[in-house]
């Protein structure tokens, strides 16, 4: 897998104030898992993330990535963009897996996939991001709890894998160009980077 496109562990490490724990913040292409007390925390446009977590034993992770646009290739199963796909799931779900999660145990809450980016001419890409997170979770017999997907509005997702509780906060009066821009950047390097690398799927 090429290192530019690769799913990386979160660094941006926090203590929030408002909740009164460490937290994990992660970024387009990043994700993070842990078995502590802690929050995971992301925003969210055309991107999307699962929360995923054992509800047993409360290890818990989100990831947080796009599909690349794959031009005429969008309904082939197989296209690369589903490849990259189902790569960003399962580094989450392995890396759950080592972490002691057992995968009967597991269970998602998937966010994201809103209409926030502009230019995309093959079709929306939110939409195909949404679709493929409930496929992918429904082939690989993960329940899923809870969803808030689509829509025109970004969000920001506070997750709280020891509990699998959610908090999600509709960003309505978005002036900050930031998101948008780490999306496009994010999207700009997916489609130019080809994507490599054997995927196990289980």
């Amino acid at each position: 897998m090429n290192p530019a496109i690769e799913e990386r562990i979160a660094t941006n490490i926090y203590f929030d104030r408002t909740f009164g724990c460490e937290a994990a913040k992660i970024l387009p292409g990043e994700y993070y898992f842990t078995g502590k007390e802690m929050l995971i925390v992301t925003v969210l446009g055309s991107c999307v993330a699962a929360c995923i977590r054992d509800r047993v034993s409360g290890v818990g992770g989100m990831n947080h990535f796009m599909l690349p646009d794959s031009g005429n290739d969008v309904d082939s199963p197989l296209s690369a963009s589903m490849r990259y796909g189902a790569y960003a799931m399962e580094v989450l779900i392995n890396q759950l897996l080592k972490a002691g999660a057992r995968r009967e145990n597991l269970e998602a809450k998937v966010f994201g996939g809103g209409n926030v980016l502009r230019g995309f001419t093959t079709i929306n890409v939110g939409e195909r991001n949404a679709q493929f997170v409930l496929d992918y979770l429904r082939a690989e017999n993960v329940r899923v709890m809870a969803e808030d997907l689509n829509d025109i509005h970004p969000r920001k997702v506070y997750f709280f894998p020891r509990t699998g509780k959610v908090l999600v906060k509709k960003l309505k009066q978005l002036n900050n160009y930031t998101l948008v821009k780490r999306e496009q950047d994010y999207a700009s390097r997916l489609k130019s980077t080809p994507v490599g690398g054997e995927i196990d799927l289980f």
